[in-house]
């Protein structure tokens, strides 16, 4: 996949395109993608997806607190596993938000020699999101593209939806959220020295700087942990230490069947589930005890999990 910032980077003889924010890559998006893929190899023209970094909330609305479900990177690399040829990664700014419809498929898709256009169901364009579909199919007569328009993703009753998926993630709800994405909610990031209060506790704990995406709330989770292409099962604590009057927050993790050296590596965590809500003890034998408890729990997960993989 080749990675472009302007539509003029390289030169595309003819492309079938889809276009939105992408944030998290969940199974809504992957469909649309894999239908741009599709559609392109049916009519022997290049896949793009088109995108905008950084997310127009941070432009068009500032002043509301918005963390993405992934980073610039981890959406790179979901969009690139999906086998596309090309990556438009559009700088979003105040001047291409007050660009009408028509302007915006002038500067932005017209040079990309666009036959086609799959968008999702709830898709807008232009200022004031004022391009709808049916507009878009207007431009596309005069302009020589067609326009496809998926009908939502739905996982029982629910759509698909990163607005969907950013409430179950601000809840807590692991299980339900790893459903909507298709795969496990992850975050990364290189280890860090800590206070190394686990290693007193008889609890070591790798921590991360917690990365600028949307966090599960405060409480410990059970998680896959992959270091150096090794995975391994663990314990997440996401919280500020209440117990040692500490406010910071901190992405810590207990490494349940190893003990390895972390600090400097990269650490990717993958959320399988969450065990309960940060608690402030009123000793660390008390915090101990629940970390025996919270052990405990994950211990029992994984072994479910290991029998159910034996049986399937």
């Amino acid at each position: 996949m080749q990675v472009l910032h302007s539509p003029s980077d390289c030169a595309i003889e003819g492309s079938c395109v889809t276009i939105g924010n992408f944030d998290g890559v969940h199974r809504g998006h992957k469909a649309l993608i894999v239908r741009t893929r599709e559609k392109s190899r049916e009519n022997n023209l290049s896949s793009v997806v088109v995108t905008f970094w950084p997310h127009p909330r941070h432009i068009v609305s500032p002043n509301k607190a918005h963390n993405p479900l992934s980073t610039r990177a981890m959406r790179r690399d979901r969009i690139e596993a999906l086998d596309i040829d090309y990556l438009l990664e559009v700088p979003f700014t105040r001047e291409l938000a007050n660009l009408s419809p028509e302007e915006f498929v002038e500067h932005y898709l017209l040079p990309l020699h666009m036959r086609h256009l799959v968008t999702g169901y709830d898709f807008t364009l232009g200022r004031g999101r004022s391009g709808h579909t049916e507009e878009l199919r207007a431009i596309g007569q005069k302009c020589g593209f067609s326009v496809e328009q998926l009908a939502p993703v739905r996982i029982g009753e629910t759509i698909v939806s990163s607005t969907n998926l950013r409430a179950l993630i601000a809840q807590g709800d692991i299980q339900n959220a790893n459903i909507l994405l298709g795969r496990e909610y992850f975050l990364t990031g290189p280890v860090i020295r800590g206070a190394r209060r686990g290693t007193g506790l008889g609890f070591p704990t790798a921590n991360i700087e917690p990365p600028r995406i949307l966090l599960p709330p405060k409480g410990v989770y059970v998680a896959r942990a992959e270091i150096a292409s090794q995975r391994f099962n663990a314990l997440v604590n996401i919280g500020t230490n209440p117990t040692f009057g500490a406010n910071a927050l901190s992405v810590e993790t207990h490494l349940l069947d190893a003990h390895i050296d972390c600090y400097g590596k990269t650490l990717a965590l993958f959320f399988q589930d969450r065990v309960r809500d940060e608690k402030t003890f009123q000793s660390a034998d008390e915090l101990v005890e629940q970390i025996k408890n919270d052990r405990a729990y994950a211990l029992s997960y994984f072994a479910k999990e290991r029998e159910r993989e034996t049986i399937s």
